[in-house]
């Protein structure tokens, strides 16, 4: 085997359709993943901004909530919903990507959110409130802040 991949720490495993295997130890990877937060995430916080910018006020992960929506209006009933392309499967570049190792764990693990996801906005609607998803992608392109003004300005929409 190639001393350059060894160092590296990249082996590349012909056995599995030359599929590579991770370059970081299990507890490093375990520590990256810990790393990883459900709550003001940069994305969330760059949508934040903008409303704030807008002028407009509103509540965080409301627990009482199906879903514990990231940013809620509740005079308006509405949520925004501020989603991880990876974690959410969203149908970009970022959500089609699938992990090299662990594949059938994090597979199950994906589609559990994107399972959880479709629940929980059912529930809002059934309680009386419009949901709006902003994917990760999107943030931060120009088209972001007229969506947020529309969702926001329109007396129902979805």
């Amino acid at each position: 085997m190639d001393s350059g991949a060894q160092r590296s720490g990249i082996i590349i495993n012909l056995a599995q359709n030359s599929q590579m295997t991770d370059v970081h130890s299990r507890l490093q990877r375990s520590r990256n993943m810990a790393a990883v937060r459900s709550e003001n995430t940069d994305p969330e916080l760059q949508v934040r901004k903008v409303l704030h910018k807008l002028g407009y006020r509103y509540r965080l992960h409301v627990r009482n909530l199906p879903g514990t929506p990231d940013i809620v209006f509740p005079r308006r009933r509405k949520v925004i919903l501020v989603h991880g392309c990876f974690w959410h499967m969203h149908n970009c570049r970022k959500g089609k990507s699938i992990p090299a190792t662990n594949s059938e764990f994090w597979s199950r693990k994906r589609h559990n959110t994107v399972k959880r996801d479709k629940r929980d906005i059912k529930a809002l609607q059934n309680l009386g409130w419009s949901v709006l998803t902003i994917w990760e992608c999107a943030v931060g392109k120009s088209t972001t802040e007229a969506k947020l003004t529309q969702y926001l300005t329109h007396a129902k929409s979805k």
